[in-house]
């Protein structure tokens, strides 16, 4: 059984686990070490190296380098085949681990990247100081794993951080289910009466989607209606509540669970808000987000913005809906132009899409450990990149 060690940036992200359970569902022993940035219970067991804090990329990068001495206690005590670096703050501490390992059994280094900080990106000194280091942390790195082809265009292979094609591993649901056959999802919108309804879900940490909707709901006067499921993102949206509680047609149910629950909050929704600015002109622009995924694996019509990843990918597909910038005008426009029989007819043609799109299956679960096992910088680029069935990630 291949032996993984996941080193991960915050254990408390939900989507460390998922990967793990994806893993875990391809055949491997997985242990997961890392920090927190909360103190309420683990869901499951893992060796936690401290605490750390959102936004504070100094802290975590000073803790990071504080727990390099227990390289070789991490070393001895897991014994990995592999180990993944989840973000660059983790990758010192998976080569410092690789090192004490014995030569003969060296352990591969993955090191998986699904935004990359925005500290990383321009032509500052920081930036290309940051970029040095990860550059030289790769050397010692098997291959690079991303969720969007865009990180490597815009990135990787922009500034040659890495020899070899990333592996692509997309945002795809994963639920667990360990039966393959998936079957489209039906929605029924022609009986639907009632405002058009648009669910925003997951992190909400864009200021600039929440100001768009709330002028925009203002200005439509009850025809849109916003539902916001998820964490708010204080730090990003410091004035979350108050916008929300002032406006009668924003709903805010707080969190849900992923298992649980997506089914359930994507079909009482017409259109999934897919727009991020957190990062405009870097990570949004570049990310495949889950919400992609989950929206048309559950029945509701993805809405991005123009000039994205997401929209191009949305656009190759001929579904969706995509606005062309955040003017409330512009985006009261388009919801205007659309009525419950253009929301069934976009659901029909998202209906035949082939659903494994949308959901990882445990066969690529498997093909994923065995790929990780076996290596990529002798195999040939087209067995790498292009999509190799493994997809996940909740960002």
């Amino acid at each position: 059984m291949t032996s993984i060690l996941y080193l991960a940036h915050d254990l408390d992200d939900a989507a460390i686990w998922r990967r793990v359970s994806m893993l875990e569902a391809g055949g491997a022993k997985v242990a997961v070490v890392g920090f927190r940035r909360l103190t309420t219970p683990l869901e499951r067991p893992a060796l936690v190296l401290g605490q750390t804090h959102n936004g504070k990329i100094v802290h975590r990068a000073l803790s990071s380098v504080r727990v390099l001495t227990r390289a070789r206690d991490i070393a001895r005590e897991f014994a990995p085949d592999i180990i993944i670096a989840r973000n660059l703050e983790m990758l010192p501490l998976a080569t410092r681990i690789k090192k004490r390992c014995p030569q003969r059994n060296a352990p591969r280094i993955y090191y998986e990247v699904l935004d990359v900080h925005r500290l990383m990106i321009g032509q500052g000194i920081v930036a290309m100081s940051l970029r040095w280091l990860e550059r030289r942390l790769c050397k010692q790195v098997e291959n690079v794993i991303v969720s969007s082809n865009r990180f490597d265009e815009e990135h990787f292979s922009r500034y040659r951080q890495i020899a070899s094609p990333p592996i692509l591993i997309e945002n795809k649901v994963w639920d667990g289910d360990k039966d393959d056959r998936f079957t489209p999802f039906r929605r029924d919108d022609v009986k639907r009466i009632g405002p058009l309804v648009v669910g925003w879900f997951g992190i909400l940490r864009c200021a600039a989607s929440l100001e768009c909707l709330d002028q925009v709901t203002r200005r439509l006067d009850g025809r849109v209606q916003l539902v916001l499921r998820g964490k708010p993102a204080l730090d990003a949206i410091p004035d979350f509540h108050r916008i929300v509680d002032a406006n009668p047609h924003i709903t805010f149910c707080g969190p849900y669970d992923y298992h649980r629950d997506l089914a359930r909050i994507y079909n009482a929704t017409d259109l999934a808000w897919l727009v991020d600015r957190y990062d405009a002109n870097a990570n949004s622009d570049w990310l495949l987000p889950n919400r992609l995924y989950e929206s048309c694996a559950h029945g509701a019509i993805p809405l991005a913005l123009d000039g994205t990843e997401t929209s191009r990918f949305l656009r190759r597909r001929g579904i969706g809906v995509v606005v062309r910038d955040l003017r409330p005008v512009a985006v009261a426009s388009v919801l205007l132009g659309l009525d419950k029989s253009d929301i069934a007819a976009l659901a029909r043609k998202q209906d035949a899409i082939d659903p494994s799109t949308w959901r990882t299956t445990q066969q690529d679960c498997v093909a994923l450990v065995r790929l990780l096992a076996e290596g990529t910088r002798k195999r040939p680029a087209s067995v790498v990149t292009p999509r190799i069935a493994a997809g996940d990630l909740a960002r």
